[in-house]
């Protein structure tokens, strides 16, 4: 299997795992993704899931020996779009957290899967690059929203126009990512720290987040509903207990 997906506790972890090619992305993988994730969000025990790959690399972006075998077959592109679409949607959607940990390269499509998670923590030795401009492609817009959210207009057009393979310095300094010394226990400690809080708080500032990136500007009745709910949830009373047992008598 070339997606795997690991429950252990309430931390998900979904692995690439095809490190004979750097884990570049066939349709088949591209099409198991969506349902990997919702299953990951559907388990009421995961708090958190993790995307990373194997072997050493997260992902070289897609299998360009097949994409260019099939490329021609108008049929063959619209089903290899609409599986991509929906693994970014899906990843960029999830309602729970989602952290991309990142060694080795994350390039094209690999990036994008990275782009799609809530938080990207990176190896020193990982690098970075978009590059569409190399095979004469055209990213979607939703991919390219995705990357012009993480580092702005200007940066994005550089990465795309250049086809740049950053390292992960530059890569830290526009935003992208931040480098980590030891990217296990980095993500180890921001997965704790994610479930010992709020669940009802991340998965709300998560949906809102993602409404203001999206044109939001101002409450709805359901964000202000969501507002209003929390008052009367177990997560603000259990709060409010634990602050009064800590409070001096």
């Amino acid at each position: 299997m070339t997606v795997t997906l690991d429950i252990i506790g309430a931390c998900a972890t979904l692995t690439l795992d095809r490190p004979a090619k750097r884990n570049a992305l066939t349709l088949a993988m591209w099409e198991a993704l969506p349902g990997l994730v919702a299953r990951a969000m559907a388990d009421p025990a995961v708090r958190v899931l993790v995307v990373t790959g194997a072997g050493g690399a997260f992902c070289a972006g897609a299998d360009i020996g097949e994409f260019a075998s099939q490329a021609a077959d108008p049929a063959w592109r619209a089903r290899n779009n609409a599986a991509i679409w929906a693994t970014q949607v899906t990843l960029a959607r999830a309602a729970k957290p989602v952290i991309a940990a990142i060694d080795g390269d994350a390039i094209g499509g690999g990036l994008g899967i990275a782009l799609a998670c809530d938080l990207r923590f990176a190896s020193g030795r990982s690098r970075f690059g978009m590059t569409p401009a190399k095979l004469g492609l055209v990213y979607p817009l939703h991919d390219t929203k995705l990357l012009v959210d993480a580092v702005g207009a200007a940066a994005a057009k550089r990465m795309l126009f250049t086809a740049q393979i950053m390292d992960a310095g530059e890569a830290a300094r526009i935003g992208l990512v931040e480098v980590v010394p030891d990217l296990v226990a980095a993500v180890d400690a921001f997965a704790t720290a994610v479930t010992s809080l709020s669940a009802t708080t991340q998965r709300a500032a998560k949906a809102i987040v993602r409404r203001i990136l999206d044109g939001a500007f101002d409450d709805d009745a359901a964000s202000a509903d969501a507002f209003d709910a929390a008052f009367t949830g177990p997560d603000f009373a259990a709060g409010v207990a634990a602050f009064h047992a800590r409070e001096p008598a």
